[in-house]
C-alpha cells in the first residue's frame, strides 16, 4: 500500500512539474506573440507616417524632389569621373616618364654593346681559349681565366639587361595605350552624363516654377541637403584616396608586405559591424529597401528609438563631429558624426538629438562606444537614426553590413 501511495505521489509531482512547464511555455509564447504584435504595429505606424508625409506633398514637389535626387546622382557620377580622369592623367604621365627613362637606359646599353662588338671584331680571330693558352705561368693562367670569366659574365649581363629594358619599354607603352583608351572612354561618359544633367536641370526649373512659396522653401532645404551630401562625398573620397596612396607607399617601404596594415574590407560579410543603436536590431528599421526613396543614401532606424543611444558600429577615428545649424535652426544632417574605420569604409550617423554628440573629430573610438543620442534634427520628419556606410567615400547599401 505504501509503495502504491509513493507511486501516486510521484506521478502527481511529475504532473505538477509538467503542468507548470507548460504554463510557463505558454506564458513565454504569449509574451513573444504580444511583443511581435506590438512590433508589427510599430512598423505599420511608421510606414503609415511616411506614407502620410509623402501624400501631403504635391505632385509637382514630388517631381522636383525626384529630379533633384537624379541631378545629385549625375553630379556624383561626374565627380567620380573627374577623379578617375585625374588619376588616368597621372598614370599616363608616369608611364611616359617610365618609357623615357627605359629608352635612355636602353640606348646606353645598346651603345655599350656596339662598342663591345667592335672590340671583339678588332681583336680578329683571337678567342677566349687563345687568351688562356697564351698564359706563361699558372699565375698568369689564373689571372687570364678570371679576366675571361668577367668578360663572359659582363657580355651575358649586358645582353640580359638590354632585353629587360626592351621589355620594360613595351610594357610601359602598352600600359600607356590602355590608360589613354580608358581616359577617352571616361571623357565620353562624362560628356554624356553632363548632357543628361543639363536636361534634368532644365526639367527641374520648369517644375520648380510651379511651386508655392512654402514648397519652394522645402525645395531650397532639399537642395542644401543634396549640396551638403555631395560635399561630404567629395571630402571622404579625397581622404580615401590619400589613405590608399599611403597604404601603397607603406607596402613599397615594407618590400610589398602588408602585415602591419589593416585589411581592406572586400565584402560586406567581412565587415564585423554591430548594430548602430544599442539594444536594437534590423527589426527596428521600418523600410528595409535600398534606396527607400530616390536620393536616400542610407537606412533609417525608426522604430522604438526615442532616447536610445547611438554607438560606433566598429572601431575607428572620428572624421567629423558637427552640427549642421544656422541661425539657431538645424538643417541637412543636423547633429552628425562620421567615423573612419581605416579599412576602406566609413560610417555616418545623422539627425541626433540637440547637443548629444559625445565624441570630437580626431578622437579614437572603440566598437560599441556611445557617440550620440537618437533625435530628429536637420532634414528629418521624426525621431530616427539615419545610418550610412561609405566605401572609398561613396555611399553603398548599408544593410548587408549590419547583423
Amino acid at each position: 500500500m505504501k509503495k502504491l501511495s509513493l507511486k501516486i505521489i510521484g506521478i502527481l509531482i511529475i504532473g505538477i512539474i509538467v503542468l507548470q512547464n507548460n504554463i510557463s511555455i505558454a506564458a513565454t509564447k504569449s509574451e513573444l506573440n504580444a511583443q511581435q504584435n506590438e512590433m508589427d504595429e510599430k512598423i505599420d505606424q511608421a510606414e503609415e507616417e511616411l506614407s502620410n508625409i509623402q501624400s501631403e506633398k504635391s505632385e509637382t514637389l514630388k517631381q522636383v524632389e525626384q529630379i533633384t535626387a537624379q541631378i545629385s546622382e549625375y553630379q556624383n557620377q561626374i565627380d567620380q569621373l573627374d577623379s578617375k580622369i585625374s588619376d588616368l592623367n597621372t598614370q599616363i604621365a608616369d608611364a611616359q616618364n617610365q618609357i623615357n627613362q627605359a629608352q635612355e637606359n636602353y640606348d646606353k646599353q645598346e651603345d655599350l654593346l656596339e662598342k663591345r662588338l667592335v672590340a671583339i671584331y678588332e681583336a680578329g680571330e683571337t678567342s677566349y681559349l687563345d687568351v688562356l693558352l697564351s698564359s706563361k705561368s699558372i699565375t698568369d693562367f689564373i689571372s687570364n681565366y678570371y679576366l675571361v670569366t668577367e668578360l663572359t659574365n659582363n657580355d651575358a649581363e649586358l645582353l640580359d639587361s638590354i632585353q629587360k629594358q626592351k621589355q620594360e619599354i613595351e610594357n610601359a607603352k602598352s600600359s600607356l595605350e590602355q590608360s589613354k583608351n580608358e581616359l577617352a572612354s571616361s571623357k565620353a561618359s562624362k560628356q554624356s552624363i553632363t548632357t543628361q544633367l543639363q536636361a534634368s536641370k532644365n526639367e527641374k526649373d520648369q517644375y520648380a516654377a510651379q511651386l508655392t512659396e512654402s514648397e519652394k522653401q522645402t525645395q531650397a532645404e532639399l537642395e542644401q541637403f543634396e549640396a551638403d551630401k555631395r560635399a561630404i562625398t567629395n571630402e571622404l573620397a579625397r581622404i580615401a584616396r590619400e589613405e590608399e596612396e599611403a597604404r601603397k607607399q607603406a607596402q613599397q617601404n615594407n618590400g610589398g608586405s602588408s602585415n602591419n596594415l589593416k585589411p581592406i574590407v572586400s565584402t560586406p560579410s567581412a565587415s564585423g559591424y554591430i548594430f548602430p543603436v544599442a539594444g536594437l536590431s534590423k527589426a527596428n528599421i521600418a523600410n528595409k529597401s535600398y534606396p527607400s526613396y530616390p536620393g536616400h543614401t542610407g537606412v533609417d532606424v525608426n522604430i522604438n528609438v526615442s532616447g536610445k543611444t547611438i554607438v560606433a558600429v566598429k572601431s575607428g577615428t572620428v572624421q567629423t563631429s558637427k552640427a549642421y545649424i544656422s541661425g539657431g535652426r538645424y538643417y541637412s544632417y543636423g547633429e552628425c558624426i562620421i567615423i573612419n574605420h581605416h579599412d576602406g569604409t566609413m560610417t555616418l550617423y545623422a539627425h541626433g538629438s540637440p547637443g548629444s554628440r559625445r565624441v570630437r573629430a580626431g578622437q579614437e573610438v572603440s566598437q560599441g562606444q556611445p557617440i550620440m543620442t537618437v533625435g530628429t534634427t536637420g532634414n528629418s520628419s521624426g525621431e530616427h537614426l539615419h545610418f550610412e556606410v561609405r566605401v572609398n567615400g561613396y555611399a553603398v547599401n548599408p544593410l548587408p553590413y549590419l547583423p
